[in-house]
């Protein structure tokens, strides 16, 4: 609250000083003024006693002037000027000798005019002494008058001057100093220096409360400038996280784009992930894929997660363990894998095609040309058992032996035809299993049941027509030949992660394990299973039948 105005004190003390001025000159000159007759009625006062003593000097001679005398004397005595002492400001011992002056002279006046001298001339010489009192009273009355106008003057100077001196000191301590120390804190603050010189906050003038008004604006603006600072901080924090999320993301895109295989670009991505950020565990749920996993999962830390783009096709989800969601992250990762899933189920699906179209393109040639080939031979063959004679035994023989070999050919061929006009739609594994065993399960009476599910779910299409022709082999194997009348297919995850697919029978086992000349099935199943990187093993059951076990890693390893 403003209680003393600087421009208010300053012109009280200036109206002050105007006011002592005036008051000091008008008292001196008002006495001066006063002071002007004083020589005057001096003077006249001093005439008077030369005008007794002539008066006595002429009562004593009588001469015939005294009248005269008496009449100027009383003149002298009852002047303007000795006539103005008799005024309430004029100290009262000078109106007393003046008083006592004109009772003598009323006293001694009547005997003069009556001619009586002789009272006058024995008391002449106390007169003049009242005369000589009273100039000395006049005398002393002006001296003070004099001496009121010098005091006057001194009083009124000193006190201004005091006045003045006052007024600077306050003026220094009230104006020029607090101005002085809110330039230093202003400069200060110019300088980001919120801790600025302590200002005077108790002055209760315009500065008190621009200094109390400044400390409120200095504190106000210290904590805007540490918030922005703060601000500036996080800003520039999130900037480098940013930029270190994208150089993480372009890492893992150049990984994803170096490996043309996502099986083994995936676990890299998420080795990457966890190796430059904070995480305990990250885990990709891949149904086509399975489970990926980098890290050990912490049972202290909670779970987050991320669902990939629904364009996928299927519920993929990405997990991950760690202290701080990350969740900005996984959300730039998501599409990024979503789309590696996207191009690499589009590639399989090309693959798959490719393959298809080739497997149909060799099939077409077979048909075109060995089956018809084949078929020219079963002619002849005909042409040749109704010319050959009855009773010619060993042509008879001859030709029933290349008959048989012609149908085993023919057979071989329509199941090599077979084979390569098998069609699997591409998707997991265990719907291609159910695609293989569906058409079979018509070719003969025993239950073929498919139980459990492979550590892949999802393989290369040439990976995946691998595994399905030993399993059509080992099927058509038992079905034909082991006379069973129960088929097991088990699929499982073995040590260390691997697919394990087992074909078991019930049927009479099989003999020596190798290949009969001229059927090369089993060395064609070896084969295909070396080509999974795998191993094949076929062993008698030990209630009966024959157990074929594949082995082979998973898809992403």
């Amino acid at each position: 609250m403003l209680k003393r105005s600087v421009t208010g004190s300053l012109a009280r003390v200036l109206f002050a000083i105007v006011l002592l001025s005036v008051l000091s000159g008008s008292l001196a000159l008002l006495t001066l003024s006063a002071s002007l007759n004083d020589a005057e009625a001096i003077n006249i006062a001093g005439s008077l006693r030369m005008q007794s003593y002539r008066i006595a000097l002429n009562a004593s001679t009588e001469t015939s002037g005294i009248n005269e005398d008496i009449l100027r004397y009383r003149e002298t005595l009852e002047a303007p000027a000795l006539r103005a002492i008799d005024k309430g400001y004029v100290p009262f011992s000078v109106r007393e000798r003046y008083h006592e002056l004109l009772h003598s002279w009323q006293s001694l006046q009547p005997a003069l005019q009556t001619g009586n001298t002789l009272p006058y001339r024995q008391n002449v010489a106390l007169y003049v002494d009242q005369i000589d009192r009273f100039v000395l009273a006049l005398q002393r009355w002006a001296e003070l008058k004099m001496k009121l106008v010098a005091a006057t003057s001194l009083l009124g100077f000193v006190t201004i001057t005091l006045l003045v001196f006052w007024t600077l000191r306050s003026v220094r301590r009230q104006v020029v100093v607090p101005l002085q120390t809110l330039v230093t804190a202003s400069e200060q603050i110019e300088r980001a220096h919120f801790r600025h010189v302590p200002l005077d906050t108790a002055l209760q003038n315009e500065l008190g409360v621009l200094a109390r008004t400044f400390t409120r604006m200095s504190g106000e603006l210290e904590k805007h400038y540490h918030l922005l600072e703060e601000t500036v901080r996080e800003k520039t924090r999130d900037l480098r996280q940013a930029n270190r999320r994208l150089s993480l993301l372009y890492r893992c895109s150049e990984t994803l784009g170096s490996h043309p295989d996502i099986t083994h670009s995936l676990p890299l991505v998420l080795q990457q992930i966890l190796q430059y950020e904070d995480l305990s565990c990250i885990s990709l749920n891949a149904p086509p894929l399975g489970e990926i996993t980098a890290g050990m999962p912490d049972r202290a830390m909670p779970w987050h997660s991320q669902p990939l783009s629904p364009a996928t096709g299927n519920a993929i989800e990405l997990r991950w363990q760690a202290k701080k969601s990350k969740s900005r992250l996984m959300q730039g990762l998501a599409p990024l894998l979503s789309r590696s899933l996207q191009l690499a189920q589009a590639q399989q699906k090309v693959q798959h095609l490719m393959l298809m179209e080739e497997r149909a393109t060799i099939a077409r040639e077979l048909h075109d040309s060995l089956a018809q080939s084949l078929a020219w031979l079963r002619i002849q063959i005909a042409r040749l058992k109704r010319v050959v004679r009855e009773d010619n035994a060993p042509a008879r023989a001859i030709v029933s032996e290349m008959d048989q070999a012609l149908n085993e050919a023919n057979r071989q061929l329509r199941e090599l035809l077979t084979t390569f006009r098998l069609s699997v739609e591409p998707g997991e594994l265990v719907a291609a299993l159910h695609q293989v065993i569906n058409p079979l399960r018509e070719q003969t009476r025993a239950v073929i049941t498919l139980t459990g599910e492979p550590a892949s779910r999802q393989l290369e299409p040439q990976k995946q027509i691998h595994v399905l022709q030993i399993v059509r082999e080992a099927l058509l194997n038992a079905i034909r030949h082991a006379e069973a009348s129960e088929i097991i297919v088990r699929c499982g995850m073995g040590k260390g992660g691997d697919n394990r697919i087992e074909i078991s029978d019930n049927g009479c086992g099989i003999p020596p394990l190798h290949s009969p000349e001229g059927h090369y099935g089993l060395s064609i199943m070896q084969q295909r299973a070396r080509g999974l990187n795998g191993r094949l093993d076929i062993t008698p059951s030990p209630g009966g039948g024959t157990s074929i076990l594949l082995q082979f890693p998973a898809a992403w390893e």
